[in-house]
Formats: C-alpha cells, sequence, structure tokens
C-alpha cells in the first residue's frame, strides 16, 4: 500500500504494506496475546528491569553494518539506499536466486539515480553506483553474518511465528549490542519482540515503498524499548535522508491506522448504497486532492492485503467496529479478485 502524500501518485506502486506477499491464513491464537493478560504482566517486568540491565548495551552505538533478512522489494530498497549513504550492508535469503534478483535491481535503481543525481558528472555517477555496490554483499545464511552487525532489519513475509523463530535464533548469536527491527506493518512490535531477551534493543523501522523514493519511516517503541534503541533508530533513519516519526505500538502505528479504516469505510458506504464506487473516487480526488480514490486505491493496495490485516486486527481487537468485517471485500478476496495485480477487483483492468 501506498500513501496519499505530497499529491503525487505514489499508489500505483504495488503495496508497502507487507514486505512479501503474507501468508493469508487467519491470525494464529499466539498473535493474540496482544491484550491477554501475559503481556502486560511480560511489558510491566520488562520496563522496569530489562532496560536496566541492558540499555546500556546501546548507548553511542553507531550504524555501520546492518544485516537486512529478506530479499524481496522492501528488503532489496532498505538494502539500496543503505549502501548509498555509506553503510555496509549484508541482504540476506535463503534463496540465491532471489538475492541475484535483487542485486540486479539495486544496480538498476542506482543508475538511475546517478543519471538523474549527476547529469552534468558522468564520471562521479559512476563512482557513485560503484561505491554503493561495494557496500552491498548477500548471503543465504543470517547466523553466519549476524555476528558483525550493529542492526538487523527483518523485512520478510507478515508471519508472526515466521518473524518470531528468525529473531530467536539470531538473538543467540548477534553481539549485545546489535539492535533488532522488524519493518513490519500490520503486526504487533511486542510479539514479535517476546521471542529474543533483547526487548530493550527491540523496535519497529516500517519503510514506505518504494523505499529510495519514500521519504518516511515509522519507528516504532514498545513499552520495553530503551530511548536509546529510539535515538540510534531516529538518527539512523535521517543519516539514510528520511524523515523519522516516532509512534507506539499500536495496529497499523500511525498511517495504516488512518489509510486503512478509510478505505474500508469506504468500502462500507459503496455497499450500503451511499454512491457508487466511481462517485466516492471522483469526491475524493477532486473534493480532498487525493490522486487516487479509496476504492481505486484498495485495487491497487491489493485486497486480499486488505482483508489479511484487517482480519488480524479484527482478531485483535474485535471490539472496534473500525475493524469490522466487509462483506464485499470478503466476497472479491473469495472469487479471487485482489484487485489490479488480478486485472479485477473493485474495477476491472485489461
Amino acid at each position: 500500500m501506498q500513501s496519499v502524500h505530497g499529491g503525487r501518485k505514489v499508489a500505483a506502486r504495488r503495496d508497502h504494506v507487507t514486505a512479501d506477499l503474507p501468508s493469508r491464513a487467519r491470525p494464529s491464537e499466539s498473535s493474540r496475546s496482544r491484550f491477554d493478560a501475559r503481556r502486560h504482566i511480560m511489558a510491566f517486568f520488562t520496563h522496569h528491569v530489562c532496560r536496566g540491565l541492558s540499555s546500556s548495551a546501546v548507548r553511542n552505538v553507531a550504524i555501520k553494518h546492518l544485516t537486512v533478512i529478506g530479499g524481496g522489494q522492501m528488503g532489496a530498497g532498505i538494502a539500496q539506499v543503505a549502501a548509498s549513504t555509506g553503510h555496509s550492508v549484508t541482504l540476506v535469503d535463503t534463496n540465491g536466486e532471489i538475492l541475484k534478483k535483487a542485486v540486479k535491481g539495486i544496480e538498476g535503481n542506482l543508475k538511475r539515480v546517478a543519471k538523474k543525481k549527476f547529469s552534468d558528472k558522468p564520471e562521479s555517477g559512476e563512482e557513485f553506483i560503484q561505491k554503493a555496490l561495494q557496500n552491498v554483499s548477500t548471503s543465504t545464511d543470517a547466523a553466519a553474518v549476524v555476528q558483525g552487525s550493529d542492526l538487523v532489519v527483518e523485512a520478510i513475509v507478515e508471519n508472526l511465528k515466521v518473524k518470531q523463530d528468525i529473531f530467536s535464533g539470531l538473538d543467540k548469536l548477534a553481539p549485545a549490542h546489535t539492535i533488532f527491527a522488524s519493518n513490519t506493518s500490520s503486526l504487533s512490535i511486542t510479539d514479535i519482540a517476546s521471542s529474543t531477551s533483547r526487548l530493550d534493543r527491540f523496535a519497529g523501522l516500517h519503510f514506505f515503498n518504494p523505499v529510495p523514493v519514500m521519504k518516511l519511516v515509522e519507528v516504532i517503541g514498545t513499552s520495553a524499548t530503551s530511548q536509546e534503541t529510539l535515538d540510534c533508530l531516529l538518527n539512523f533513519s535521517k543519516v539514510l535522508g528520511k524523515t523519522p516519526v516516532s509512534c507506539k505500538d499500536t495496529p497499523g502505528f500511525i498511517v495504516n491506522r488512518l489509510l486503512l479504516p478509510y478505505i474500508i469505510e469506504a468500502i462500507r458506504m459503496y455497499e450500503r448504497g451511499h454512491g457508487s464506487k466511481e462517485d466516492i473516487d471522483i469526491a475524493m480526488k477532486l473534493g480532498c486532492g487525493y490522486p487516487m480514490g479509496p476504492l481505486e486505491l484498495a485495487d491497487y493496495v491489493g485486497l486480499d492485503t486488505m482483508k489479511f490485516i484487517m482480519d488480524y486486527w479484527s482478531a485483535a481487537n474485535p471490539e472496534n467496529p473500525s475493524f469490522a468485517q466487509s462483506e464485499s471485500l470478503n466476497k472479491l478476496v473469495a472469487e479471487g479478485k485482489f484487485g489490479k495485480k488480478t486485472g479485477e477487483g473493485f474495477y476491472k483492468y485489461k
């Protein structure tokens, strides 16, 4: 999903809601622990005990080397911007072919950046490309590279158990000062972090797609995340040339928490017959200056992705009417009509 930002048509690019397409299974019971008593007890304990034990490990850490887990569109984008700003990056994926494709994509993107940025100095542009590429290495074994990392950023499938398993394994191998961060846009950072022992050095670092273009980064802290960790990630984001915002570990953080209910309410207006889909979209484009209407945007995001996130939020917070089910959304997804990527959603595409 792309946010409506700066009056530009960024929505047409495929979703930032997930690093890769998520599993469509309904949320597991473990994902619902967000609101149970155990979580609150854990949060109280970690807030008062774990901070004091190890937050000093983060103090004054300069992020020089980072490991990015996941060679998909988001992971490759994060690797590109980090390498372009002088950081040493190891991009990790279990699939070697995905890594080759990612590096090829990074090189192509760097060439486009250099052509625009150094239009009158082609030699400087070539130097920029080569320096950035030299900063990128790849590996299919995260355990082999994490020991030299100041920061580990996960950008994989939106599946809580998979994320927890990865961080749990790396937690035993990474140095004490290493910060862990998830690029998730829909899952609870607290739930992901619960699989590790470094709760004060765990946060959300949510980039937006396409990473090299979109300026925003959401830095998400849990009740146990130390201020040193948050400061480190905020500063790191600025070094990347991004504009970071701080937010709490709540469903959707800031952008998606506002954007998805907006889209869902537009769908409900259509279901109630308050307006045709065309009229609803035209009204929001002309009345608010948005480049896309909400139903158009839903098709570009992917209706399956929309449903996955809303199902997760609804299961975690069933009393919130903003997360209630949408009949037309469920019907379209059941029919395999996911939007633009399948050729049909609320609209048909050639």
